[in-house]
């Protein structure tokens, strides 16, 4: 009898269909009307050098770029990635004071806007 319930199960589980893998969902970055990052996100490189003024250094890493800005207040770093072929746009900033100490984003950004 147990040779037979082995035998049953054995074969049942030869027909369970395989699991299917899971396929992660591509992250895409999102940006919002009320942005609290000073509406720099989803700008091009001409549109933030014309809010910002000229970035004080310009590093490129494969296809993404960081655009540095830097005054006596704080330090901005800019990072743009492709959209689309030959569209760079920000999709994050970090701010801090030139100490290096961590500073508020609003404020940071607000004296580039004032000096320039």
């Amino acid at each position: 009898m147990r040779f037979l319930l082995a035998t049953a199960m054995l074969l049942l589980s030869a027909c369970a269909t395989a699991p299917k893998p899971v396929v992660p969902a591509p992250i895409t970055p999102t940006t919002s009307v009320h942005d609290t990052r000073g509406g720099l996100i989803g700008l091009n490189p001409s549109q933030l050098v014309s809010r910002l003024g000229n970035p004080a250094l310009q590093v490129r890493e494969g296809s993404s770029v960081k655009l540095q800005f830097r005054n006596t207040r704080c330090v901005l770093d800019a990072y743009l990635y492709p959209q689309t072929v030959n569209d760079l746009r920000v999709t994050h900033i970090d701010t801090r004071a030139p100490s290096g100490v961590d500073t508020n984003q609003t404020v940071c950004i607000a004296t580039f806007e004032r000096i320039n």
